[in-house]
């Protein structure tokens, strides 16, 4: 899963693709280097990111999943969303699949909009939108993930999400600390005992930087995605 920002601050390339000439551009690169699904996003959720209206979301984002369909008419579009009905016009305008990083928490709504659409829906752990940095790890953080995702799941199965559209994600980044992060990335089989597939997001973040300072990112980063897939991850989020 390739990463698809339409926005002026995402972490690692805010503004880059805010054009949609830019973001075409951008779009056959990643078709080019092999990527399965693009992965369009119109708010950042990085850290101190100030969270934008449903508006401007979907300004953002419609156009570009509009003119992607129409250039490359196969292209897998996932919606990185927690408002159901920006996922929802991203749906009808073409896209295949829902990344909520809320969880299904953060919209009432989309729970329903994913179960009626029946589309892949990646249900994501998280500790606040926008992420937030802890200053102590949990020596709880995979029984505390494991249960919450499995209470998620639950939920999403008994309001008509089908089992098999359910991909999950232990939400790097999101409340956890350096070392937590790369304790989920370690264990990932144990959330693999839930019965679904695992998404990961490492990508050039900055626990990486906190747990290697001084190395290469681009090599570190390629290093714990590479040992994401070999812990059982399905599906990599990258830059």
């Amino acid at each position: 899963m390739s990463i698809l920002n339409i926005t002026p601050d995402s972490f690692s390339d805010g503004g880059k693709f805010f054009q949609i000439e830019n973001a075409i551009k951008h779009v056959e690169h990643l078709i080019k280097n092999g990527t399965d699904i693009i992965d369009v996003g119109g708010e950042s959720t990085k850290p101190g990111a100030k969270l934008i209206s449903e508006e401007e979301e979907l300004k953002r984002v419609i156009p570009v999943i509009y003119e992607m369909k129409k250039i490359f008419q196969d292209i897998f579009i996932s919606i990185d969303t927690y408002k159901a009905n920006v996922a929802q016009l991203a749906l009808n305008a073409g896209a295949k699949m829902i990344n909520d990083v809320s969880g299904l928490t953060m919209d009432p709504d989309m729970i329903h909009v994913a179960a009626k659409a029946n589309c892949p829906v990646v249900i994501m752990h998280n500790r606040g939108i926008p992420a937030t940095k802890p200053d102590t790890a949990s020596c709880q953080i995979i029984p505390e993930i494991y249960t919450w995702l499995k209470r998620q799941t639950d939920q999403a199965i008994t309001n008509g999400i089908k089992k098999e559209n359910i991909i999950i994600d232990p939400g790097l980044g999101f409340g956890k600390t350096a070392e937590e992060n790369l304790l989920l990335i370690e264990n990932l089989k144990e959330f693999k005992l839930l019965g679904f597939p695992v998404l990961v997001g490492p990508s050039r973040k900055s626990f990486i930087k906190n747990l290697f300072p001084g190395e290469n990112i681009e090599k570190k980063s390629k290093e714990i995605i590479e040992l994401a897939v070999k812990n059982g991850a399905d599906i990599v989020r990258i830059h």
